[in-house]
Parts: C-alpha cells; structure tokens; sequence
C-alpha cells in the first residue's frame, strides 16, 4: 500500500451460526479486499448483547485496514461481506451472524445517511474501544484520546478470549 491510503478502523461482531467462525472467515475476506491491507488484528472478545438480552453473548474484534477505497466504497464491500454471511437484519440490534461497522476513516467526520463517521456509538462501547485500545493505544477519536475514554468503561463484563 502507498503513502496516499487511508486507515481506517472496523469492528466485527458475531452471535449466531459459530461467532468466533464468522469472525475468522471475515478476517480473511477483509486480507482480500480490493486496494486494502490489514494492518493490525484484536484479540477477540465476549461481550453481552446491546439492545435485546433475549439472545446470545457476541464475539467481537477490531481491524485497522490501510486502504485506497473511498469511506462508502469501504463501506460497501463490507455490507457485501456481510451479505455473504447471510446477515439478515430483522430486528434493530438483534442478533446476526457477521456485522461489520467502519468506525474510523483517518480523521474524517461523515454525516451522511447511509454511513456516520466517527460511528456515532463507538465511545459508549466497551467492546469496541478494548480491541480498539489493542491495537492503537495512542488513537485520538476526534478531539478525545482513546485511553481516556477507556477511564469511563470501569463497569463493563468483556471477557478476554
């Protein structure tokens, strides 16, 4: 990858059909995405549904990926990869079998409709900043730095696998 590709930051996340197996296989879709380079992987965690409890406990990770991609263009090729888990989207937070969220994108700032960036919820999510915190410690997420607000997650149940 050159000079000119952006880093951008994804979080994955599983609870149906084999968690830990959806997360491996979109591990290695995301090593073949046009003009895209995985750079760092998280350690995988469990964590309790957001939303409904009436479902079982996700397995999530973070990447960050050096990409030439545009944000949508990203974008889109993780919704396909999604789609090729047989994601369906049922209820609002309900369970999935892969759900992949474009949460940093350099410093940009997108309000658009299909695609929010920074993600909007990120920085109330334990299982988004841990894995996030593995692999860069030092990130700023917008003006704020990563590590303080990790000093806000104190009451989280992640479980390290």
């Amino acid at each position: 990858m050159n000079e000119f590709a952006h880093q951008a930051y994804i979080g994955l996340g599983s609870n149906l059909d084999g968690p830990r197996q959806h997360i491996e296989q979109a591990l290695i879709a995301l090593k073949h995405l046009p003009v895209t380079t995985l750079v760092a992987v998280s350690p995988c965690y469990a964590s309790k549904p957001v939303g409904p409890q009436d479902q079982p406990d996700f397995v999530n990770a973070v990447v960050q990926v050096s990409t030439r991609l545009s944000p949508l263009a990203l974008l889109d090729q993780l919704q396909a990869l999604e789609q090729r888990h047989q994601r369906r989207r049922l209820r609002h937070w309900g369970p999935r079998t892969l759900d992949l969220d474009l949460l940093l994108f350099d410093d940009l700032s997108l309000d658009l409709p299909r695609l929010k960036l920074p993600h909007p919820a990120m920085q109330d999510r334990a299982f988004v900043l841990f894995p996030l915190a593995d692999i860069a410690p030092e990130l700023m997420i917008g003006a704020t730095r990563l590590s303080d607000l990790l000093l806000h997650m104190k009451d989280h149940d992640l479980q390290r696998f």
